[in-house]
């Protein structure tokens, strides 16, 4: 397994920092225009069977972008329903804004069982469309402090994260607004 994922970050570190916003184009805008990150790549609809929220089947369904700023992917979730939900959680308890951080795992699994070791509860679990499954684990108090999300490091999350962040390379602010396939 790579040290290093293709996009500069560290394999076991923070490689992503994620925002659930009400209003996903106001929130690229936002990025985009006050921050200098972009293009952001968008994912009209993730509702993928089989997602566990807090043990129980959910049918949450929510639209995402990411982006970059330098090395650091930016991702932004919008809910699309009032389904129980990590990200419902969080506006429920302080409101939208900051929601987790993605640490790079090779074995989501493996690093979920040893963060549940130190008192962390897994929140939320859900296939995604580069591979494998992701993660969210609190710290066991809730959302308070935000979410741990595991990402798992496959070819296709690493090919597709970097192409994104290459996307970012000297960018020059046209199309702000990309497909995520």
């Amino acid at each position: 397994m790579v040290s290093e994922l293709g996009y500069g970050q560290p394999m076991g570190g923070i490689a992503q920092t994620a925002f659930v916003v009400e209003d996903l184009p106001s929130a690229i805008d936002h990025w985009v225009s006050n921050c200098n990150a972009g293009p952001f790549f968008v994912l009209d609809r993730f509702k993928m069977p089989g997602q566990i929220y807090r043990g129980e089947e959910s049918t949450a369904d929510i639209t995402l972008a990411m982006g970059f700023a330098g090395h650091m992917q930016i991702e932004l979730i919008q809910p699309l329903d009032n389904n129980p939900s990590v990200y419902r959680e969080t506006i429920a308890h302080r409101g939208f804004g900051f929601h987790h951080f993605g640490i790079a795992c090779a074995d989501v699994d493996a690093d979920s069982r040893d963060y549940q070791s130190r008192g962390y509860v897994e929140a939320f679990r859900a296939a995604v469309p580069t591979g494998g499954e992701v993660v969210y684990l609190d710290n066991g108090n809730g959302p308070q402090w935000g979410f741990l999300e595991l990402l798992p490091v496959t070819p296709g999350m690493d090919e597709t994260f970097t192409r994104f962040w290459k996307a970012s390379l000297d960018w020059d602010g046209r199309d702000p607004v990309r497909s995520f396939l």
